[in-house]
């Protein structure tokens, strides 16, 4: 089946859509032999596409993993540094690529596959996926900035999307709350907080669409099986 050389590659597990298009833009990807242009068409069955002498190949079949990633815990493939990555917590034999990230100190609920077109779904603001988040911030938090954050904040120039926020409890020092965004930025929560006055002291993905952390363990695995995908 024909398709666009940025939708060839997500498929291929390489990046995603958008990062596929600017590694063509900057001249990293052949089709048969010449650099492809932005829009090129490919035919899977019949063209070569590689990047960097190596040879894009969708793969044959897909696999899914529910991750708990752990605090310290890198959401890339590999890291310059030698810190371990979410990748490292899955049993080897099929390169998987992190849905979305979560930050260095931030731990909870990823998705890791080699299924670019659910990859695409589930990172694309269009979509609006709706992630969960047990946040601790440093300080007793009022309705009034619980308001704050539902409405939106301005940060970096941009405003956040209405959040859902629910407190689960207020310490003497402290204070827990769920919040549900469906946007991506970096480090995003974290930034909110600091916005309202509110350090955050931890952070935890609880869900990532229709998929719950529930019960699996800080650094466990599991994998999903179709009837637990979503219709695309």
């Amino acid at each position: 089946m024909q398709m666009r050389i940025h939708k060839f590659m997500s498929l291929a597990g390489v990046a995603s859509r958008r990062a596929s298009e600017q590694m063509v833009a900057d001249k990293k990807v052949l089709i048969n032999g010449h650099p492809a242009k932005i829009g090129d068409i490919v035919d899977p069955e019949h063209d070569k596409v590689s990047i960097a002498g190596k040879l894009i190949t969708p793969p044959s079949e897909f696999s899914y993993y529910l991750v708990h990633k752990p605090r310290q815990v890198v959401s890339t493939v590999s890291d310059q540094g030698g810190r371990r990555t979410v990748v490292s917590l899955v049993p080897g034999g099929t390169r998987l690529y992190p849905v979305g990230r979560l930050d260095y100190e931030s731990e909870g609920l990823m998705l890791l596959t080699n299924d670019g077109e659910l990859a695409h779904h589930l990172t694309h603001p269009s979509f609006e996926i709706d992630k969960t988040y047990r946040v601790l911030v440093k300080g007793v938090l009022p309705d009034k900035s619980v308001g704050y954050l539902e409405a939106g904040l301005t940060i970096e120039g941009r405003k956040t999307a209405p959040a859902k926020v629910s407190i689960v409890e207020r310490q003497e020092h402290n204070t827990w709350f769920d919040i549900t965004i469906h946007e991506g930025r970096n480090r995003q929560i974290r930034k909110m907080c600091e916005a309202i006055g509110y350090p955050c002291l931890r952070l935890i993905r609880t869900r990532l669409g229709s998929w719950e952390l529930g019960d699996l363990e800080s650094g466990k695995v599991r994998q999903l099986d179709a009837s637990e995908l979503p219709n695309l």
